[in-house]
């Protein structure tokens, strides 16, 4: 398009926009305004989503293995997920999950170090990388499809021979350090780091911190027994995507993994969870012009029957610009400069139902009344059907844009299967969300939100807010102080 045409062609649709605008706004006395044109359009109903369905294969060990052929690139990536993960750490020893990934991958293996076998992976354009998780370890690696077999050789060999070597270990160390020190840096951190405290307990696995004394704690002997307890093949789980033939593929697995004997099964640690107390509580940040605020409770998990209700209640009361936190809170009032939230789910254990936003410091008080009255309207007053298709529309419009690849369907599956859902849980997600009625969010914002159980977390400079926070209830102050090593917590 030459440059004359595009200026007359925005022209033209600045023309028509204001055109629009002033005919909105000025109808002729008497008669309500236009439809406009845009809601005129017809738009057809969505497809039927139907994902890709991987090949399942269980050996007589226990390995279970997904298969997800993709032959749209030269290209395999492949995903090891073992169970246990940081909720099963020694509370002693918080933080070891994390040096553990590290450790394990760039500590090598009895016959390469691990800079031996980066060198080599990059040679061949590939990646083999370790990482953990709340209740999991997974080790992950790409490939083209001629190297694959090379590189399952470095995964197998990491998985039978890592060695730890002390001086990767002693790095892994000096960077959770310097995390530890820099953790109070950032407004945001602190809030997600004291919600999850507040609301499952300072103590709970779900919550606790790594502190500089427990991660001196953690020794190579330590990770080496970790290994040998989890790294079974009745303990993991594989997924494969990419360019090749599942039936040869299936085969290659059956060599590699087949002979691995089986292991005793991973005992998960059982964790009580508790309502905090409810209150204010308060943690002093004396370096910030603006405060952030949580409101919490308990949430559900994913099995609850309520999910798929209380996943388009969240969609349209606190998930995204059209939202009705949004809306009122940030756009119609101006009181935070983001905002959102609502009853949190998790896939093994209960969520916590959280509301949270940042504002500026002067307006803390009037904020956390906004955030109050939003959930009033929503337990009294319900949702209009406006709002409840808008909200199903936008779920339903960014599900399959979630999984718009085999490599994305084959993980969100692994997830399903780790967590033992029924193998169909994504084929349900559309019917169920779409049979979700306005009676149904009603319903269910009155059973899982509570206000009489609401805790209220604040962290900003109190100098500074519009009111002291005494006058919303008690007030307990948090300590949020770094303990040096050798102290125990600090006030905690």
């Amino acid at each position: 398009m030459t440059k004359r045409k595009m200026t007359c062609a925005i022209a033209l649709a600045l023309s028509l926009s204001l055109s629009a605008a002033t005919a909105q706004q000025s109808p002729s006395a008497g008669s309500s305004a236009p439809t406009p044109q845009w809601k005129k359009i017809p738009v057809p109903p969505l497809h039927a989503f139907h994902p890709q369905e991987p090949r399942r294969v269980e050996l007589p060990n226990g390995l279970v293995i997904l298969l997800q052929e993709d032959h749209e690139l030269p290209l395999i990536d492949g995903t090891l997920r073992i169970r246990g993960g940081s909720r099963d750490e020694p509370a002693a020893k918080a933080g070891m999950m994390d040096i553990y990934p590290d450790a394990w991958r760039t500590g090598g293996t009895k016959t390469k170090t691990g800079d031996q076998l980066d060198d080599f992976l990059e040679m061949k354009a590939a990646r083999v990388e370790a990482s953990s998780g709340l209740e999991s370890v997974s080790l992950s690696w790409s490939s083209l499809k001629e190297d694959f077999d090379q590189v399952l050789g470095v995964v197998m060999d990491l998985l039978q021979h890592p060695e730890f070597r002390q001086d990767k270990i002693d790095l892994a160390k000096e960077q959770m350090f310097g995390a530890i020190a820099r953790r109070n840096d950032e407004l945001g951190d602190i809030v997600r780091r004291e919600s999850a405290r507040l609301g499952y307990g300072a103590d709970s696995p779900y919550a606790r911190i790594p502190e500089f004394a427990t991660v001196a704690a953690v020794t190579r002997e330590d990770l080496m027994e970790w290994h040998k307890r989890t790294v079974a093949p009745n303990n993991m789980l594989i997924g494969i995507s990419g360019d090749f033939d599942s039936a040869a593929m299936e085969r290659k697995l059956r060599e590699a993994f087949g002979a691995l004997p089986k292991g005793r099964p991973f005992e998960r640690t059982e964790v009580v969870l508790h309502d905090p107390a409810p209150g204010i509580y308060f943690a002093e940040k004396a370096d910030v012009n603006q405060s952030g605020i949580a409101l919490l409770h308990l949430g559900i998990d994913r099995h609850n029957p309520d999910y798929f209700a209380v996943v388009v209640m969240n969609e349209l009361f606190g998930g995204g610009i059209s939202s009705r936190l949004f809306s009122n809170v940030r756009t119609k009032e101006g009181l935070a400069y983001s905002v959102g939230g609502g009853v949190g789910s998790s896939f093994d254990h209960p969520g916590l139902f959280l509301i949270s936003m940042s504002t500026r410091s002067g307006n803390t008080g009037k904020a956390i009344d906004a955030l109050n009255r939003e959930i009033a309207a929503l337990l009294k007053n319900g949702v209009t059907q406006e709002e409840l298709q808008k909200a199903k529309d936008s779920i339903l419009n960014s599900f399959i844009f979630t999984f718009d690849s085999n490599e994305k369907v084959l993980a969100e599956r692994m997830t399903y299967e780790f967590y033992g859902y029924p193998a169909d849980f994504l084929e349900k997600y559309r019917t169920a969300v779409e049979k979700v009625t306005t009676a149904d969010v009603a319903r269910v914002a009155r059973k899982y939100i509570h206000p009489e159980k609401i805790a209220v977390l604040v962290v900003g400079h109190a100098a500074e807010f519009d009111r002291d926070l005494g006058t919303l209830g008690k007030v307990k102050t948090i300590d949020i102080s770094i303990p040096k090593m050798g102290e125990k917590g600090a006030g905690r």
